[in-house]
């Protein structure tokens, strides 16, 4: 008999890579009948993802393999972002093709579908080539996706331009007050919260709401999150018949981290088991979250006059003359304000890059000032650490949104704050006593706040186990790829 082999394609950036392993681990531990095929692309400026995928090979899983594809080189001069890597994903398209043909050739296996992630519709042309279904993977959460669904029928089923207004040449939306009635949110959502690329003038909100209209096309929809936290959204979107079904099997996370400790990280570590429980305000910003100048130094004053300790994750922003992951500060001395670092030794650590995840998991840490990436909101839920939004680029404004308005389950440092992902320029500074007045209110939220993420920690450990929400929809999505095998 056959086994069932799955595809999966995620784009080649950390956060969505690894939510994509992750998922391909967690179907493999629900059974064994089914391999998948991990399809990994590489971007030259991001070394996260190398050492990411070095440490996967290390760990082979006899059921999971790993391919890295023909290196591309996309250009990391300025342009649009979307441009850069829709791009990119379109000259992998022979690649995945081979990849395809191989399997469907093999006496051993048959292929069941492909898994490819939101921004990889292209390779649905690939897939329908061997008449195999595709499948979105979401690794962001359902209110957001819905968000896509909205404008891009807005845009095709009632010829409304989302981006413009009236042909004149600012957008009726972008930094605007007015609210939108949004089916995944509870509360209307202020159209300046939508994503700072569906204003922009290149072409990006076609290409972001193109991918929504061909997710309507597609066999399912796997979004990383978990009914008990987004009950309404995932309503909304199952209730809408124009959607192909809806799999929520998150929350889906790599907790255990790259499997080499290193020094620095057990240095933070070690740190951290210094401090007195819930005592410390982690703050950290993702992969791609950065700050200099006159930023930092709000910030730096901020924590001091806060008086609760700290771990500071801060990293430099890219060069402005072209695209490239944020890097570490040589000399913090550099950007602190005078006497910083040292006033503040005993009771905070400014550091690079973080093992978020595992700080999050230690007790001394109360609180996290956080963009709100939908990784690091579903790791403070697991971790049951309550979070301050500090939003910077794509769908994270709407993300905070939802965490401190939808569901009263964060205090707000902001909601609105916006930085161009690629030129690293913000929309404002944010003073001293707006980051202080939200350090001291997460440190002491009010009691509903505690009390809900207390309780959606314990719903998110108990939704991926049998007989939980999400390992109900983990087997549903099994069912349809093993009824695809003859």
């Amino acid at each position: 008999m056959k086994t069932a082999q799955l595809v999966f394609v995620p784009i080649p950036g950390i956060g969505h890579l690894v939510s994509c392993v992750e998922l391909a681990k967690l179907l493999i531990e629900c059974d064994e009948r089914l391999s998948i095929t991990v399809l990994i692309m590489k971007l030259p400026f991001d070394p996260k993802v190398s050492s990411y995928t070095n440490s996967l090979v290390e760990t082979p899983n006899l059921h999971i393999r790993y391919l890295e594809l023909m290196k591309e080189e996309p250009s990391s001069q300025l342009s649009s972002f979307l441009s850069i890597l829709f791009r990119f994903i379109d000259n992998h398209k022979n690649c995945v093709r081979e990849v395809l043909a191989e399997i469907s050739n093999s006496v051993s296996s048959h292929l069941g579908g492909i898994v490819i992630d939101m921004f990889c519709t292209s390779l649905i042309d690939v897939a329908n080539e061997f008449g195999v279904p595709s499948y979105i993977f979401c690794p962001g959460g359902a209110a957001t996706l819905g968000v896509l669904f909205q404008l891009e029928s807005l845009r095709d089923d009632l010829n409304e331009d989302v981006s413009h207004y009236e042909n004149e040449d600012v957008s009726h939306y972008e930094n605007s007050d007015v609210e939108l009635a949004l089916p995944t949110y509870i509360n209307p959502v202020p159209a300046k919260l939508l994503s700072s690329a569906l204003f922009e003038k290149d072409g990006s909100v076609d290409m972001f709401l193109d991918q929504a209209k061909r997710y309507r096309k597609t066999k399912g929809i796997i979004i990383n999150t978990f009914l008990e936290f987004e009950s309404h959204a995932i309503h909304a979107l199952s209730n809408d018949k124009t959607i192909p079904p809806v799999y929520a099997v998150g929350p889906v996370l790599n907790l255990k981290g790259s499997n080499s400790q290193n020094q620095e990280t057990e240095m933070i570590m070690k740190w951290l088991d210094l401090q007195p429980e819930c005592s410390v305000v982690f703050l950290c910003f993702g992969s791609a979250g950065s700050f200099d100048g006159d930023q930092v130094k709000e910030i730096a004053y901020a924590l001091e006059r806060s008086g609760y300790r700290f771990l500071w994750s801060l990293r430099r922003p890219s060069p402005k003359e072209k695209f490239e992951f944020p890097s570490e500060y040589e000399n913090l001395d550099e950007v602190m304000p005078e006497g910083f670092l040292q006033r503040t030794a005993a009771v905070g650590k400014v550091i690079g890059w973080a093992p978020q995840a595992a700080v999050l998991s230690h007790p001394a840490v109360g609180g996290f000032v956080s963009h709100c990436g939908w990784n690091s909101i579903l790791e403070s839920i697991w971790c049951g650490v309550p979070v301050a939004t500090w939003p910077l680029y794509s769908e994270q404004q709407q993300n905070a949104f939802l965490m401190v308005k939808d569901l009263a389950m964060a205090v707000e440092i902001k909601i609105d704050f916006k930085r161009d992902f690629v030129l690293g320029v913000s929309s404002e500074i944010l003073s001293a006593d707006v980051i202080e007045r939200g350090i001291k209110h997460l440190m002491d939220p009010e009691k509903e706040i505690k009390e809900k993420v207390k309780e959606m920690k314990e719903k998110s450990r108990l939704a991926p186990n049998e007989g939980g929400s999400s390992y109900a929809s983990l087997k549903c999505f099994l069912e349809d790829v093993l009824d695809n095998i003859p």
